[in-house]
Order: C-alpha cells, then structure tokens, then sequence
C-alpha cells in the first residue's frame, strides 16, 4: 500500500515538473509578444520595445536606470516602480518586498514583471538624471585583510554629480565564474567635491560574484561600468546633533559625509562610532582623528567587540549601543544615520528608540 502511494506521488510529480518545463520552453520559443509600448509617468516619455523582457532590463536597454542592488534577481526590492496597467498578476516573489500601502498603490518589483503587453508606469522624476558612466580604475588600494578602495577616473562622461551618502552601481563583466554581467550596489566614499572621479569602498563577499571580480580579476587601469547615483540616505537640512554608526565598509558613506561637512565648516555636534571586531579591521583612523582636528564638535568613536587578548588596544570595548548614554545628549534632537547589515541595523535601531530618538530620525542605508 505505501509502496502504492509513493509510486502515484512520483508519477504525478513528474507529470507536473514535466507540464511546467513544457511551459517553459513553450514560452522560450514559441511567445511572441511584438512591439509594446511603456508610457512613463503619463505620457512625458513612450517607448517602444520587444516584448519578452522584464521591465528593469528593458528600461536599462533604453537607459533608464532603476535601481537594482542584486542585479535583477528579486532578491533586494530595490527596482520598485508604480506600474498602472499591464503588469499582470503580483507575483509571490515580489510580496516579502512590498508592503501592504505599496501594493494597494501598484507598486511592483520591475526585474520581476514581463513586458507582455503595452504598460503605463510611474518614476521618480530624478531617475531620468541617473546616467551609465566609464571609469579608469587609477588606484587600488588594500585598507584591510578583505576590504580595498577603488579609485575611479570618469572617462564618459567625465564627471557626475552626486550627494554625499548617494551609490552607484558597479557592473562585473562576463568573466570565468559569471556567464554574463551583473551589478552590484556600492556606496560612493568619497565628497562631492571629488569633481572627475568616484571612490569605493568594497568589502570581499565569500563566493560573491560582483566582490571575486573586484578582488581577484580587476587591475589598474582597468576600465568599468557605473550606473548612477542613486539612493535617498543623505544629510537632513537641520541643526539637529548627528550620531552616525557603521562598520566595515558601511564606512563609505559616512565617509563621504563627514568629508563634505567639514568642507562646509559644519558647526553641528556630530559623533561617529565605528564598530569593528579587532585592531586589524580598523582602518581610516588618522583621517577620521583629522576630521576631529579640523570640526570643533566631531568625535570619532571606534569600537571593537572582540579585541584580542594580546593586543595593546586601550580604546572602548564591546557593542556600540552601551555608549549611546555617553555620546546622545539630547536625543529628540538627534538625527541617527546607519549603514550596516539588517540585523545590525535592526538591533541598533531598537536601542535608539528606547533613548528617546524620534523614528522619523533615523536614517540608514542597508547592504
């Protein structure tokens, strides 16, 4: 009997896999979609293209750049649009990126719809700045065990305009370990005022396919796509103090920020707790200390929760939110700006909370 069951089980799920692969290919070979029109925010621009495509790579091809931090996979909920009509049924791999608010207003996850048919869409006017750019890689250098500084000279066009906190897209060409290329999300490090160049600041990510080509593949000299800027993590317009917290290359960023302020004389109390697990993750620390000489009110806070026993390190110890008492004087007036992995920032987040800093003052940048 169970023998029974168990054989029926498999008949009828190979039946099904069978069903869905023919589907598949039927669609590979055989749809045919024609010429489609996308209307973008109701009329300011139309494009025809060929049907068959996501929505995202399509915009691309017509260069229109959304973003896209996993390169068009569904995994990071970046490439959201309001699509009117013609973006069929929300799919399950869209609904864990959306919220309730959003899909009763149409947003839709762009990578994961099919361009079937003519579509109405809406975007940030600010998308239609977003521009593809080529860079000479002029200098890279190593600031720890796993984490280098690219240098890149704009060659076309040959500047761009961007806001301290902003990222780019690096693009990974075809190589031995990717079948095609593919982009990856990477916060601009350096200041606004850098006219002609970006700086990145790019941490290895075991088997990461964007990382093991920045790693072991990219030279000098070398030549590279960006895509760029985008990204809304920037400097709120106020007198509020500013605590701002990351680690590793989540530095990049507040990097860019803090170089602007200083370029601008900022007179607000600023403080940056940098967390780190030993001495050797550290890095940037005379620039940061320079930044202190050179801003009355900044403070530079490195913090290190697993300091190793032999070493010499007389700094503080442990998780960053057990100094928030020292370092948030007055917290309704204090703007927190975040960049770190989710959890990182979930744990953080919490913690700020509790001391009193409003929701709605609290800015981060995931990764």
């Amino acid at each position: 009997m169970f023998f029974s069951i168990l054989n029926t089980v498999l008949i009828v799920s190979g039946i099904s896999g069978f069903l869905a692969l023919l589907l598949v290919v039927a669609e590979h070979f055989f749809a045919n979609y024609g010429e489609c029109e996308i209307d973008i925010n109701k009329g300011k621009k139309i494009i025809k293209v060929k049907g068959g495509s996501s929505l995202l790579s399509t915009l691309n091809e017509n260069k229109i750049y959304l973003a896209s931090a996993c390169g068009g996979r569904g995994s990071c909920g970046f490439c959201k649009c309001t699509v009117n009509s013609g973006a069929g049924p929300l799919l399950p791999t869209e609904k864990p990126f959306l919220s309730n608010v959003e899909i009763k207003e149409n947003v839709r996850l762009s990578c994961q719809v099919k361009i079937k048919e003519d579509i109405k869409i809406e975007i940030e006017e600010s998308i239609f700045n977003i521009r593809k750019f080529k860079g000479k890689v002029e200098k890279i250098v190593d600031l720890t065990y796993d984490i280098k500084e690219l240098t890149i000279k704009l060659i076309e066009p040959n500047d761009v305009s961007f806001k301290a906190g902003q990222y780019v897209q690096l693009e990974a060409p075809k190589y031995e370990k990717s079948k095609q290329p593919i982009s990856r999300a990477y916060s601009i490090s350096c200041t606004p005022e850098m006219k002609g160049y970006i700086q990145l600041i790019i941490r290895r990510v075991p088997e990461g396919i964007c990382t093991t080509y920045v790693f072991d593949y990219l030279k000098e000299n070398d030549v590279i796509n960006l895509t760029g800027p985008f990204g809304d993590f920037l400097i709120q317009e106020t007198d509020a103090d500013m605590i701002f917290i990351a680690g590793g290359s989540g530095k990049a960023p507040i990097k860019s920020m803090v170089e602007f302020l200083t370029a601008k004389n900022c007179e607000r109390r600023m403080v940056y707790m940098f967390g780190a697990r030993t001495q050797k993750d550290l890095y940037f620390t005379e620039m940061f200390e320079n930044f202190e000489n050179k801003l009355a009110n900044f403070k530079y806070v490195p913090v290190l929760s697993q300091p190793e026993k032999d070493s010499d390190w007389q700094g503080r110890t442990g998780y960053i939110p057990k100094y928030f008492d020292e370092f948030i004087i007055n917290p309704k007036n204090t703007e927190a700006y975040l960049c770190g992995s989710p959890g990182m920032l979930s744990a953080v987040v919490k913690v700020l909370k509790q001391k009193g800093v409003p929701e709605d003052k609290i800015y981060f940048d995931s990764f």
